[in-house]
């Protein structure tokens, strides 16, 4: 199993952009699904974005047009783009690989805030 670090985390306006990276200890290249989940406060956890090892890729509803989900097998990396933020995003993001057995990062912050 591998181990995940995210990044990227910040406090950023309305309308801005930021980019989270989650980088494998290992690789990721045979996972067959790696997602991000996000959870406000006060919220259960909930599937953002997910994508399969042959790049199908999910998004919630409520991001679909403005994020995006993608994955470096040859880096270890999965990023995810956020474009357009809303308050309503806020929340701590994690990444999470999911290959039979399933292990997550320890999470980032996003703040959208004016």
């Amino acid at each position: 199993q591998v181990q995940l670090v995210e990044s990227g985390g910040g406090l950023v306006q309305p309308g801005g952009s930021l980019r989270l990276s989650c980088a494998a200890s290992g690789s990721i290249f045979s996972i067959a699904v790696m997602g991000w989940y996000r959870q406000a406060q006060g919220k259960q956890r909930e599937l953002v974005a997910a994508i399969t090892s042959g790049g199908n890729t999910n998004y919630a509803d409520s991001v679909k047009g403005r994020f995006t989900i993608s994955r470096d097998n040859a880096k270890n990396l999965v990023y995810l783009q956020m474009n357009s933020l809303k308050p309503e995003d806020t929340a701590v993001y994690y990444c999470k690989a999911a290959s039979g057995w399933f292990v997550w990062g320890q999470g980032t912050q996003v703040t959208v805030s004016s």
